[in-house]
């Protein structure tokens, strides 16, 4: 890994539209906040868009968190706007000749360039071969981030990385999934190689069921019109979710290099079952039950035949010496009750013997929001009382660090990696391949025979989820059985 040093260039395309001002920007801000990006960079907006630099630096600095007035007034200073076509080579020679200037005026030997593509797929082709051919220097120090969608089929993302392999090494190519810039994902090897406790039962010997679930608490409002041609699979679940599972379920690295950890997420998704079409949860969201929120297809930018799921739950198999036999689901929906992200492992019952009836252990890994990690315990109530409680061992972010203490944002944490030439939290070609394997065939029959169940806005989803989850080895505690925290005497305690 090269890490930058502190004379380099940072160019964002599309740098008026709302990706660039609400993520790429503010996460550049936090970590120039946080001391994490050099004073002397230069940052440079490329967009079609006429824009002075007042109106340039108005729209970048909308969505900045924290930091006092001064410290964003520096930032701002470093952060200078070209426009340019994406199709013609006149932006971009500007583009070089801005860079040129810069690096002339700091004496830099080796140019050292930072290519942010915060524009919609359908461009990165196109941009990446102007790069190529106007912004590149041969004897520098090259990164190009491309965001997700990597493609929407194992077709189009094959044919993506063939248009970019000519022109980018991979290890000049950044895959940004910014699930995998979250403090909690990042923190999953450390959890589970890092500790004994959970590195030995971490296999089929002890783990009974694992869930991955995200859940939002808001529908399309209006802005369906993207969502319709992806759905909630696409969206979420063959990037992100899928991403947090092969983390959960890969083996050991031998390091902490970054293509050790990327061999390792590649042997898993191999072992990886066909995905079972007709073993799936899928639906719709419809109007609330009070009426007050709309169906999905009251959305006008939606069409009033769409099949479109905005809620999955699918079965995942992983045939290997670890794994096999163990059932994991992966769900995400939108309008749901709330907004959450979190991991749920579910471990085998403890042999009765001596108790008449005793709970699961249970370790939640909450990525959003809260960010937390507890443990599921069965523990003697207090007192007299000789009969057990579920509780929990618990590490609430929020509680037991300070405000002070910085944990970056998703996008700033990525952005930090790039600049050190860290791979480990970026897709690699190979893992794009292997994953879009998975899910092309899946896709393709559901789209072909979708079986949509409706639910209301604000629900927890389909009326099938809790059999479905219990169909795949989650066994649910009874209400009023587990309380996060325990803060008071049980009442049925018997004394």
């Amino acid at each position: 890994m090269t890490a930058f040093g502190k004379n380099y260039t940072i160019v964002i395309f599309g740098a008026s539209g709302d990706l660039a001002a609400k993520k790429t920007f503010p996460a550049l801000f936090g970590l120039f906040r946080e001391k994490q990006l050099s004073p002397e960079c230069q940052i440079i907006g490329y967009a079609r868009s006429d824009l002075g630099p007042e109106k340039f630096h108005d729209k970048i600095s909308q969505h900045f968190k924290g930091g006092d007035d001064e410290t964003r007034q520096k930032f701002l200073k470093l952060c200078t706007y070209v426009r340019g076509q994406y199709d013609t080579d006149e932006g971009y020679k500007k583009l070089d000749e801005r860079c040129v200037e810069y690096e002339k005026e700091h004496q830099v030997k080796r140019p050292e360039r930072l290519f942010y593509l915060a524009l919609p797929p359908s461009q990165f082709t196109e941009v990446c071969e102007h790069i190529k051919k106007d912004v590149y220097v041969k004897d520098g120090l090259i990164r190009v981030v491309i965001e997700k969608p990597f493609g929407h089929d194992l077709a189009s993302a094959r044919q993506l990385q063939e248009s970019l392999a000519p022109l980018f090494t991979e290890d000049e190519i950044y895959r940004i999934d910014h699930y995998l810039g979250k403090e909690m994902v990042k923190n999953l090897l450390v959890l589970r190689f890092g500790n004994e406790l959970f590195s030995g039962v971490w296999n089929k010997s002890h783990v009974a069921s694992i869930q991955v679930s995200f859940k939002e608490p808001f529908g399309t409002e209006g802005r369906g019109g993207y969502f319709d041609q992806i759905g909630i699979i696409r969206d979420v679940m063959q990037n992100h979710l899928l991403q947090v599972l092969t983390l959960l379920t890969m083996d050991r690295p031998v390091s902490f290099d970054p293509e050790a950890i990327r061999d390792e997420k590649v042997k898993v998704l191999k072992a990886f079952d066909k995905i079972d079409p007709e073993d799936v949860l899928i639906g719709q969201y419809d109007r609330s039950e009070d009426g007050s929120k709309p169906s999905y297809l009251d959305d006008e930018t939606v069409a009033k035949d769409s099949k479109c799921i905005t809620y999955c739950a699918l079965a995942i198999n992983i045939h290997n010496e670890r794994w096999d036999g163990v059932p994991m689901v992966l769900r995400a929906g939108k309008a749901l009750d709330e907004g959450k992200v979190e991991i749920r492992i579910q471990f085998k019952p403890v042999a009765r013997g001596m108790f008449k009836d005793i709970h699961r252990n249970e370790l939640v890994i909450r990525v959003q929001p809260d960010e937390a990690i507890y443990l599921k315990i069965n523990s003697k109530i207090p007192g007299v009382s000789t009969e057990t409680t579920l509780t929990d061992l618990d590490l609430t972010y929020s509680k037991r660090y300070s405000k002070d203490f910085w944990i970056p944002e998703a996008y700033e944490s990525l952005l930090r990696d790039v600049l050190h030439g860290n791979h480990a939290n970026f897709v690699r070609d190979d893992e794009l391949d292997v994953s879009w394997k998975l899910f092309t065939p899946f896709l393709e029959a559901l789209e072909n025979n979708p079986k949509l169940e409706k639910y209301p806005y604000g629900s927890k989803g389909p009326k099938g989820l809790r059999p479905y989850l219990n169909k795949h080895g989650y066994v649910f505690t009874e209400p009023g059985i587990y309380q996060w925290p325990l803060t008071e005497p049980d009442v049925k305690t018997k004394i």
